[in-house]
């Protein structure tokens, strides 16, 4: 079993890089593969509403040189996936969102690609606006056809400098939460338990 995990976040050591670097090690833990695509290590055009992926239907982009196609790829071959993402003027940021944004219209124009596959939200804010940024994830997993695990507590961070992620109690119990729960789904429907 394979989960993807898109880091939303702009900096290669941050706290969203690091909370996702001790799901890795969780998950890896319970034997499921991890892999982070940092969404930063990509130049990712804004969508323009072309819809050329409806027309063709085949789940690409029109644009095939940012790499957002190779990012759709994985995603599809992947069991799982895990959205992480900071906050940034109460909201995702920019590149996330460039990367929610086409990606919806791929995959619901095209060839639901995600539909049935398991997913999981962490948002990070240093003040506030944790909880938009948390349902925007699950918005777009659920518009998407995949099946979101929650956890008790929520995996929603309050820190601002890394490494105050492991300070949040809560937010690291939410992780350990989600990686258990997602564990769990995922042996279920791949007939391990």
């Amino acid at each position: 079993m394979k989960i993807i995990a898109i880091n939303g976040s702009q900096r290669p050591i941050g706290n969203t890089s690091n909370i996702l670097n001790e799901m890795q090690d969780a998950f890896e833990r319970e034997g499921v593969e991890f892999e982070i695509l940092p969404i930063y290590d990509y130049d990712l055009m804004i969508c323009n509403s072309c819809l050329t992926c409806e027309i063709r239907g085949d789940g690409r982009c029109m644009d095939e040189d940012d790499g957002f196609n190779q990012i759709l790829d994985k995603l599809r071959e992947a069991d799982g996936i895990v959205l992480a993402s900071p906050t940034y003027a109460g909201a995702c940021p920019a590149m996330m969102q460039a990367f929610l944004e086409r990606a919806t219209l791929v995959f619901t124009k095209g060839d639901l690609g995600l539909s049935g596959k398991v997913g999981g939200a962490v948002a990070v804010c240093g003040h506030d606006g944790a909880s938009l940024v948390y349902n925007q994830l699950v918005d777009f997993m659920l518009r998407n056809g995949m099946v979101v695990c929650g956890s008790n507590p929520m995996p929603v961070f309050r820190a601002l400098n890394s490494p105050q992620y492991s300070d949040d109690v809560q937010g690291m119990k939410g992780v350990s939460s989600l990686v258990k729960g997602m564990t769990s789904l995922l042996m279920r429907l791949n007939g391990y338990e």
